[in-house]
């Protein structure tokens, strides 16, 4: 079975290696030189020099030029995991098994952007790993494969992320057994379902202590690395937090946002209700005990 991959991203490159362990036909890769756009951006040229895959460098992947060099690849499917651009139908008809795509959300619910993000932001219990044969929308297309995965307390990006990976790798085995022997089941999404999230901006990383305790360390911990982190202002300056705690504490008369203790360079601050041990940050100006982080 000829295989094209198309991705810009780490999953990308995870799932391009488990290709190529697993003795696959990859004909070309399309990705991106670079990428401003993703936070998770990985190279796969290095790889594919490697292993002696052709590979083609994309801006827009509707581009004439594209469509046209796919078509003469004549791939029997194309795998697109990791891109941030709609397949255009002039694509998703080139191979004859399909466009298949992925989504860690579950679908139909949570279609739309930042799906590991917004998933531990919001405080969900559980998310998906899904795959779908890609139609013109987004993600919309019929369900091939798809396995719930818990979120805990204790997940962040980084942690879900990987999560994510180890269960969507295995599936990618057994979604390539099945499209060679004809055996996949697809199954159509209930459209009435759907919620889309929304592309997210920098305001929405930036930590309100007006918030509760529990919005901003969900805040926190979805925005940390790979991706571009939570962060403060701190006189009139953006400072990046990357990892926090919530602490109980019964201080009803302490308005949000007061420094209440320093210690061995965590710092604790009055949330809505509790308070936020700032564990890992980029302060680089001098702090104290009754200093005010909006």
């Amino acid at each position: 079975m000829r295989i094209l991959l198309i991705g810009t991203v780490e999953f990308s490159r995870k799932a391009l290696l488990k290709l190529i362990e697993m003795k696959e036909n990859i004909v070309a890769v399309f990705t991106k030189e670079k990428s401003a756009f993703n936070a998770d951006y990985a190279p796969l040229k290095p790889i594919c020099d490697e292993f002696q895959i052709p590979c083609y460098y994309v801006s827009k992947i509707s581009d004439g030029i594209n469509v046209k060099i796919m078509q003469n690849i004549k791939p029997d499917v194309i795998y697109c995991f990791g891109f941030s651009q709609l397949i255009p139908k002039e694509i998703l008809c080139i191979p004859e098994k399909g466009v298949i795509g992925f989504h860690p959300a579950n679908l139909p619910y949570n279609r739309g952007r930042h799906p590991i993000i917004w998933s531990l932001f919001l405080g969900l219990p559980e998310t998906s790993s899904t795959f779908f044969v890609m139609d013109e929308g987004a993600d919309s297309g019929d369900i091939i494969s798809q396995v719930s995965i818990p979120i805990n307390y204790e997940d962040d990006a980084k942690t879900l992320y990987d999560k994510i990976a180890t269960v969507a790798l295995n599936q990618i085995e057994d979604i390539t057994y099945g499209l060679k022997t004809n055996t996949i089941k697809r199954i159509k999404q209930e459209h009435s379902l759907a919620n889309y999230w929304r592309k997210r901006n920098e305001f929405d990383g930036q930590i309100d202590f007006r918030m509760s305790s529990y919005a901003i360390y969900n805040l926190v911990r979805a925005l940390t690395k790979p991706y571009v982190g939570a962060h403060v202002l701190f006189k009139g300056k953006k400072v990046k937090i990357w990892k926090v705690k919530e602490e109980h504490v019964l201080l009803p008369n302490i308005e949000p946002g007061k420094i209440l203790d320093i210690d061995a360079n965590t710092i604790l601050v009055k949330a809505y209700d509790n308070a936020i041990r700032i564990l890992e940050h980029e302060f680089d100006q001098p702090l104290k005990a009754g200093d005010y982080i909006l």
